[in-house]
């Protein structure tokens, strides 16, 4: 009984170490989404409005697109060195990251350098959590029973709700604060600073609860028997056996993983700021309530994945939140801007313009002139986060916007010196406003109109499709890939499926609604990825729970 009993509480050990450095670095990761408004006036402040935002975005991309290089470095030490140093190593890298990011200069201060200093710490911050998840995960599978397994793992995916959580609250707190003693003004000029700067207190509990962990016993065992994989890159991705492993995974889980998870705790901040004008205190609100929810059911689907199966649970989640994406934001609009959803049922916005005259309305550089006639109308209605659709002009037709029976004529500013252009552009988008105020388009969302049960109710369905699925991912993960080569095979795929696939969600979901001028039309990316998901879940990913891990 003695020997259980430590065996638990070596087993609470592992489990509290591993979750809360992970928890830590999503806390560092997701502060940065989660201030993506803050970020573009900051560092890109020479780009307009809408450019700048899509940089924002972007630039939240990028710390994933480095995440699966850090899965092949970390992955390798791993394998080869062992888990423990791996994902301890991690931590230190992303601390640093983070609290630099406090310290950098703004774009005012410093120019072009600002945004590479924070694009430099950005890369650094996604190649050190290309190693945490995977370490994380496999270090307490290869500790736990395996009739638990689901269970036990389920508390490192929690951690994802903690570390969110963690930054929307630190978020809104510093904003109230500010608020209340200087003015609300002040965190979108220095107080953003704060949420970065805190997580060297965090830094520190992570790394004194991870010294205190030994190494995984599978690991151990492996290593004291002498079959440790000497080449981890050729043996995972160069024969075939673990090569269609990775692929199986990408393609069941991973795609879905990435789309589904960063849809509903992500791009539903963008799409609710941006486009449905809710005020960002009450985003935040809302977000925390769902994600502290949302830490329940991750455990709930891991235990649950235990009885029934990985498989199930996780093609439950993704099938749900596929079939929810469009209902679900529908619903959301008519929930947080009613006056929004009336506008545009009653007097729709209507572009009539010469297609030769419109260009792709995509400007994530900000290097685009955009001087056309349908182009300054189209611009006007992408930075309103107004839909619109596109009626045909014969050629040489000067673009104008239909709304409510008011007509808006634009103008052209091909050829004119810059501020003449933008005097132009000004004007046009001055007239604009005018005509979508008088036809009911609200400039932002009504607080005593909201409806916010019924968006927290749209917001939790989309919760229990992401924790379903990512609830007994971990474990299904672990159970697929063989011990000598676990680290760098599951690895990358987890992170190619959340850095690449999730984490460009918000930026090419934003992109393809300025592109197209339907503020829904982004769904289409996050459903493509969702279905092939779905599909290869259904036919090809055999039930894991209960295989050995040895």
């Amino acid at each position: 009984m003695a020997d259980q009993g430590q065996e638990r509480a070596s087993m609470r050990t592992v489990v509290a170490a591993s979750s809360a450095g992970t928890a830590f670095e999503w806390y560092d990761f997701f502060i940065f989404g989660s201030l993506a408004q803050v970020i573009s006036k900051t560092f890109f402040a020479g780009l307009t409005e809408t450019a700048g935002y899509i940089a924002a975005l972007a630039l939240f991309g990028v710390g994933f697109a480095f995440r699966p290089l850090g899965a092949l470095v970390f992955g390798k030490i791993g394998d080869q060195a062992g888990r423990k140093g791996a994902f301890l190593a991690t931590v230190l890298l992303m601390g640093g990251a983070t609290f630099a990011i406090a310290f950098l200069p703004t774009y005012q201060q410093a120019g072009i350098i600002s945004p590479i200093l924070l694009i430099i710490m950005r890369c650094v911050q996604g190649f050190a959590l290309g190693g945490e998840y995977g370490g994380a995960a496999i270090y307490v599978a290869e500790h736990s029973p395996p009739d638990q397994r689901g269970w036990s793992t389920s508390w490192v995916q929690t951690s994802a709700a903690f570390g969110l959580f963690g930054a929307l609250l630190v978020i809104l707190v510093t904003r109230w604060i500010l608020g209340a003693q200087v003015g609300p003004e002040a965190f979108d000029a220095w107080g953003w600073r704060i949420p970065f700067a805190v997580s060297i207190g965090l830094l520190g509990v992570s790394v004194w609860m991870r010294m205190k962990l030994t190494e995984s016993p599978a690991f151990e065992a492996m290593k004291a028997e002498g079959e440790h994989s000497k080449a981890p890159y050729a043996e995972a991705f160069g024969q075939w056996k673990n090569l269609k492993l990775v692929l199986l995974a990408f393609f069941a889980m991973m795609s879905a993983q990435g789309a589904v998870w960063y849809t509903s705790f992500f791009y539903v901040q963008t799409f609710m700021e941006k486009f449905l004008k809710v005020d960002p205190v009450d985003i935040n609100g809302l977000m925390m309530t769902a994600t502290a929810i949302s830490a329940i059911f991750y455990v709930v689907f891991g235990w649950l994945s235990d009885r029934i199966g990985r498989k199930p649970v996780m093609l439950g989640g993704m099938t749900l939140a596929l079939l929810f994406y469009f209902p679900g934001f529908h619903l959301l609009e008519k929930a947080a801007n009613p006056a929004l959803a009336e506008a545009s049922a009653r007097a729709p916005v209507v572009v009539v313009a010469d297609p030769q005259d419109c260009s792709l309305q995509f400007d994530p550089v900000g290097k685009a002139a955009f001087v056309t006639a349908c182009d300054i109308v189209k611009g006007a209605l992408a930075n309103a986060g107004v839909s619109y659709v596109n009626q045909k002009a014969p050629a040489g037709t000067v673009a104008t916007m239909k709304v409510g029976g008011v007509e808006v004529a634009s103008q052209s500013a091909k050829g004119l010196p810059k501020a003449e252009a933008k005097a132009v552009k000004t004007a046009v988008e001055a007239k604009i406003k005018s005509a979508l105020a008088q036809a009911g388009y609200p400039a932002k969302a009504d607080p005593a109109r909201m409806n916010r049960p019924m968006m927290l109710a749209v917001l939790l369905v989309f919760v229990i499709g992401a924790t379903a699925l990512f609830g007994p991912l971990a474990a299904c993960l672990v159970e697929l890939f063989p011990t000598r080569v676990r680290y760098t095979a599951l690895s990358l795929p987890y992170h190619i499926g959340t850095g690449w696939v999730g984490g460009f969600v918000p930026f090419f979901a934003f992109a393809i609604v300025t592109a197209v001028g339907d503020i829904y039309a982004g769904l289409w990316y996050p459903v493509a990825f969702t279905l092939l998901s779905v599909l290869t879940t259904l036919f090809f990913l055999p039930e894991t729970k209960g295989r050995s891990l040895d």
